[in-house]
């Protein structure tokens, strides 16, 4: 069975690297979404319906259902793909529930990308100069140096221009009216992955909400934050194996 891991914004798919190795014994494969660590396909929108039909046709050249986890963007696009395709899954795991609920607000960065101007001066800002000075932005959020540096070195203009389509095409109530679908999340077993001090998805409340929707199982990660996968690795692989082997 194979576990297949979902990056997401602004990252590549090194953001799993410290996790994965906690990992032994797993057929693990990770998917860089368009944009975020692979190239963006001619025609290919950035919106969370191309996302979400991204990964269901990744999965379907796959022929077995997955343990699918995803992160920041890529949780968002788990969940759908939940949503829409449970027959691809065996179980599925995200830390992005909050922004299915009706009462979700956009993060204030998320709010910039979303407004014309405002928005590409910030991504010039976030993914422009040199790659030490994208490493240094991206340490600062409290990623370990040597996975900033990796994140930095796939971060550019392409990624810049799916960070500005896809949140444009994401304005609320766009995500809660995808949330309506969250209790049909429900025919394959579900992990909402809540990382305390993550404050970009929602408050612990929304999260909450969104998990019980989806009839998934909440599990809080105290004294996290939103690179809960970099910042306590051994805890992140403890907390899905441990749910797997349920």
């Amino acid at each position: 069975m194979a576990v297949v891991f979902v990056n997401g914004n602004p990252e590549t798919d090194a953001v799993w690297d410290p996790l994965c190795a906690e990992l032994d014994g797993e057929h693990i494969l990770r998917l860089c979404p368009p944009g975020f660590g692979a190239p963006v396909p001619d025609g290919f929108g950035c919106t969370p319906a191309d996302y979400r039909d991204w990964l269901v046709a990744e999965l379907e050249a796959l022929g077995e259902p997955v343990d699918l986890v995803g992160h920041d963007v890529g949780g968002s696009t788990a969940v759908c793909v939940a949503m829409a395709r449970p027959d691809l899954l065996r179980s599925w795991a995200g830390d992005s529930l909050g922004v299915f609920d009706p009462d979700y607000v956009w993060h204030d960065l998320a709010q910039q990308w979303q407004t014309p101007g405002a928005g590409e001066d910030s991504v010039a800002r976030l993914l422009g100069g040199t790659h030490a000075e994208r490493t240094e932005r991206m340490a600062a959020r409290g990623i370990a140096r040597t996975v900033a540096a990796r994140l930095a070195a796939g971060q550019g203009p392409e990624m810049g221009r799916a960070i500005l389509a896809f949140y444009r095409s994401a304005v609320q109530p766009v995500m809660a009216e995808l949330g309506r679908s969250l209790p049909a999340a429900a025919a394959r077993p579900g992990l909402a992955v809540i990382a305390a001090d993550d404050h970009l998805v929602g408050s612990r409340e929304m999260r909450s909400r969104s998990a019980a929707r989806a009839g998934a199982r909440a599990e809080v990660l105290d004294g996290l934050g939103h690179w809960w996968m970099v910042q306590d690795p051994a805890r992140s692989a403890r907390m899905l194996t441990s749910f797997w082997g349920r």
